[in-house]
């Protein structure tokens, strides 16, 4: 350090200032403006792409709600659809009980129906067997008993007596 003040010279000093000076100004002209616009056109940039990112995160944010809430909608729809699809089997099912119900009982009715029907022909057949029947038996009485003179009078009586108390 002693050195340089030794060899101190208000010459050089003077043409080192003013060289210094004249690169300070050939340097702010031509290559301060540059770098500070590209640094200034990287700074923008930079706070470009960070709103950018930010509204990427928004709207994948803004997606995801859309994407849950029609999950929802759509777990929603599904739920409806099979509550439906539940109560429209369930009257299905109690349709069909009902219209079988009323084909058994209709049924029910007309084989009850059928029988009485049957019930009274055959009654009807066993009356005119047994009335049949009767007759012939009382047509060989009546032939046994009519030969006879004091047992015609005696069933004529009979008769008469029944016709009176009837």
């Amino acid at each position: 350090m002693d050195k340089l003040i030794e060899d101190f010279s208000i010459g050089l000093f003077f043409w080192m200032t003013i060289l210094f000076l004249l690169l300070v100004i050939i340097l702010k002209k031509f290559a301060w403006k540059p770098i500070l616009n590209a640094i200034n056109e990287r700074e923008e940039g930079i706070q470009n792409a960070l709103d950018e990112a930010k509204n990427a995160r928004k709207e994948i944010s803004n997606l995801k709600a859309d994407n849950q809430r029609i999950l929802n909608e759509a777990r929603a729809e599904r739920d409806a659809m099979l509550k439906e699809a539940r109560e429209m089997k369930e009257a299905i099912i109690s349709e069909a009980k009902e219209s079988a119900n009323n084909e058994m009982s209709k049924i029910k009715e007309q084989v009850l129906a059928s029988i009485e029907m049957e019930k009274e022909v055959a009654l009807a057949t066993i009356k005119n067997q047994v009335a049949i029947l009767s007759i012939e038996i009382a047509e060989r009485v009546l032939r046994d008993d009519l030969s006879d003179k004091k047992k015609q009078l005696k069933i004529a009586e009979n008769a008469m007596k029944n016709l009176e108390i009837n």
